[in-house]
């Protein structure tokens, strides 16, 4: 499906992605690169982008195959599902409700007498909502780290595009085993063909559960997955109509997953005529794919979708045409298209220069890669910073993904990212307490009135209710007493998080930057951390406060205390809004 077949490319006007020519490749320029196709890096791995010529700074980024990520730690799993967890239930009473008619539920049985005898089969429920829980915030912290230990950053960075683009989230899917799956899914496709990508989304497991796959079944289509297909990951709300998303639902009809494999079943699919996008046929879920992929906009939407990832906000519709030209030209492979955008002179240009807002991850992770760490540590702890600041990984909020721009910040939100700040250059490694083993305030309060021997039903009333409430209650089970159950044998088996400050020093940076004195220093960590200089009088500001700090403009007299002040000064740098630009 070339681009020239659909005569689109004659509108493509060359001046608009003219590559930018050695002569005008600088350390900012490369240092901007790595910002915008990675999460930046230190001062040293900026430097040897821009020895480079442009052409081999961008291929070493792009082409990143060729670089062995043969030392990236594997996902280890703690070992929480097993086979009778293939059906589970979609809810505690669908739970309870299997068991009370046929006698057992997730592997688990009935007891035959004693008091509540649909405990056991509660606890197993919550066991599992509670565990998988806890291994996606596992898996979560596992994508972070190997997200600062890569060497193939863009890859990571597709992946998080993608991750918003493809959205699923574990509060719906409640199965951390499909959402690694899903990941894999995104980064083996990360930088390959939109075509083959799109194809493997629509047959992942975690995207057919999450958008309702089997409900979907000839006679009765569901149409979740077919207006999404075409609202959010191809096309985009307008070039569509109602027909089309029901033609197209009727097409995947009968699509579907056995576990963690795709599947059809040919007698819940339509195999009916269906009329969608102008064509006529007895389409499957394939053909309606291809038709989609046969539409420009297509290209223009995911082309400019890209380009707004990664470069910046404003398309005109004019660029935007031009962009899924270059899209289609390249019949929809990523990579190439990538790489004239990131060798472009508007790539480079003073409206793309450090004008886009980090998002929680970005903000993390390129905090981490800029000060040189090699692994991510558990202090502060990702999973806590992410979600006050508003992105949890493996969490979108909706099947829209996360907002961009603006939407990451306000005044309050600016706030906790200077806290953010704070933690890294001064963690709280003295009242630090693991957050995975802190179930709140309702499990705990029923944990102690059980441990201060308190009767189960007595221990899990609300507060303030009068014990002699409790009396004659007949249960067949306790939804809070299994609660704390499933949270207690999830917790038996969860592999631990690595829990360690991060190990970086500021005065071996600056001094390796050959800083001698406290306002080479404080140029060396602005140009460290931030895309954009600050102006002269704050520049001057925070050199008068290191000299403060240190009682002496020179970093000799102050070495062998050096570390704590260092840690000041970049914490003002990392606490303004310069900081939270790329």
């Amino acid at each position: 499906m070339r681009g020239r077949e659909h005569g689109f490319m004659s509108g493509l006007r060359a001046e608009y992605l003219t590559p930018i020519q050695r002569a005008d490749w600088t350390s900012d320029r490369a240092a901007h690169l790595l910002e915008r196709a990675g999460f930046g890096g230190t001062l040293a791995e900026v430097e040897r982008l821009a020895a480079m010529a442009p052409q081999d700074a961008v291929a070493h980024l792009v082409d990143y195959r060729q670089l062995d990520d043969g030392k990236l730690p594997v996902f280890e799993h703690s070992g929480f599902w097993d086979p009778t967890l293939n059906d589970f239930p979609v809810s505690r009473p669908a739970a309870t409700a299997l068991a009370e008619r046929t006698g057992a539920a997730m592997g688990v049985r009935v007891k035959p007498g004693g008091v509540r005898p649909l405990q056991p089969v509660t606890n197993r429920f919550f066991y599992w909502l509670r565990a998988t829980a806890l291994e996606t915030r596992r898996l979560g912290f596992w994508w972070l780290d190997r997200m600062v230990r890569t060497p193939r950053p863009l890859e990571e960075k597709l992946a998080l595009f993608w991750h918003g683009h493809f959205a699923t989230s574990e509060e719906k899917l409640r199965d951390y085993r499909k959402i690694e799956l899903q990941l894999q899914t995104l980064r083996n496709g990360a930088s390959g063909n939109f075509r083959d990508l799109l194809f493997a989304v629509a047959k992942d497991p975690a995207m057919l559960v999450y958008l309702d796959a089997a409900q979907n079944v000839k006679g009765a289509p569901n149409e979740n997955f077919g207006r999404e297909v075409m609202e959010l990951f191809t096309m985009g709300v307008g070039n569509y109509t109602e027909d089309d998303i029901r033609e197209a639902a009727r097409a995947f009809t009968g699509w579907g997953n056995d576990d963690l494999t795709f599947v059809v079943d040919t007698d819940k699919h339509d195999d009916g005529i269906k009329t969608f996008l102008g064509r006529t046929g007895n389409f499957a879920g394939e053909d309606i794919l291809d038709i989609i992929l046969a539409q420009p906009q297509t290209a223009i939407y995911i082309a400019t979708k890209l380009y707004r990832f990664f470069v910046r906000e404003d398309v005109s519709d004019g660029f935007a045409r031009h962009l899924g030209a270059l899209l289609l030209q390249n019949d929809y492979e990523i990579a190439p298209f990538l790489t004239t955008i990131f060798l472009s002179e508007d790539f480079y240009s003073e409206p793309s220069i450090a004008t886009h807002i980090k998002s929680p991850t970005e903000l993390i992770v390129s905090t981490y890669r800029k000060l040189g760490l090699t692994s991510l540590p558990g202090i502060p702890d990702p999973y806590s910073v992410s979600k006050t600041l508003g992105q949890i990984l493996l969490y979108p909020p909706t099947v829209a993904g996360w907002g961009q721009g603006r939407a990451w910040i306000t005044p309050g939100l600016l706030f906790e990212r200077a806290n953010f700040a704070h933690a890294v250059m001064f963690p709280d490694i003295i009242d630090f307490v693991d957050p995975n083993y802190n179930p709140g305030t309702e499990i705990r309060r029923v944990n102690a009135n059980i441990r201060a021997g308190m009767e189960i039903t007595a221990a899990t009333l609300e507060d303030g209710a009068a014990p002699s409430t409790a009396e004659g209650i007949q249960e067949a089970f306790n939804t809070r007493y299994a609660s704390l159950i499933g949270y207690q044998e999830a917790l038996r088996k969860l592999k631990p998080t690595p829990r360690i400050a991060a190990q970086f020093s500021l005065s071996e940076i600056v001094g390796d930057a050959g800083a001698q004195s406290t306002s080479e220093a404080v140029d060396i960590l602005i140009a460290l951390l931030l895309r954009v200089p600050l102006a002269p009088s704050a520049r001057d500001a925070l050199v008068a406060a290191l000299v403060e700090q240190l009682g002496t403009t020179d970093l000799a007299e102050a070495r062998t205390y050096l570390e704590h002040p260092l840690r000041i000064t970049a914490h003002l740098i990392m606490s303004s809004p310069q900081y939270q630009l790329a």
